[in-house]
């Protein structure tokens, strides 16, 4: 074999591989980002009878429904700094005064305990606006109770949303 058929071979090689690179290269560009969904912020677990529940197992949607600017976001960074997990903060569909939780569930543990921390809140029928127990802000609102309520004992089975975390 001569040097000139030897070098054409090598040549032909080169450009094959080339092309090879080139094509699974262009694969690689042209192939969408892979996407991870991102973990949700709770799910709901339910828990028997006589288990506690602690506030950080707690997922809170808190709603103002007042004229007051930022309400909803200060009572938010409340709950947070005493432990709940932030869900959803955002304007209610109608003003109240007072503080309510919307809830069909009274006896739900994790109603309860957010309950607990205002001073007079009333758990009443309401829509789901967001993740979580859903409070409402009203006009009258001033502060949370002072004293802090770490947890609960559940009276009946109760479900609420749960950062998977605290699970």
């Amino acid at each position: 074999m001569t040097a000139s058929i030897k070098s054409a071979l090598t040549l032909l090689t080169l450009v094959a591989l080339l092309l090879i690179a080139a094509l699974w290269g262009w694969q690689a560009v042209t192939k969408p980002f892979p996407t991870s969904e991102p973990a949700p912020l709770c799910t709901d677990v339910t828990i028997n009878v006589g288990t506690p529940v602690f506030r950080d197992q707690v997922a809170v949607s808190v709603y103002n429904g007042s004229d007051r600017n930022g309400l909803a976001g200060a009572t938010m960074e409340q709950l947070e700094e005493r432990g709940f997990v932030s869900a959803d903060s955002d304007n209610a569909p109608a003003k109240i005064n007072g503080v309510e939780i919307w809830s069909d569930e009274p006896r739900n543990a994790a109603v309860r305990l957010v309950a607990r921390q205002f001073k007079s809140a009333k758990i009443v029928s309401g829509e789901e606006l967001g993740r979580g127990i859903v409070v409402v802000v009203g006009e009258s609102f001033k502060a949370l109770r002072k004293k802090e309520v770490e947890s609960v004992t559940a009276v009946e089975a109760s479900t609420f949303c749960s950062p998977p975390e605290s699970q």
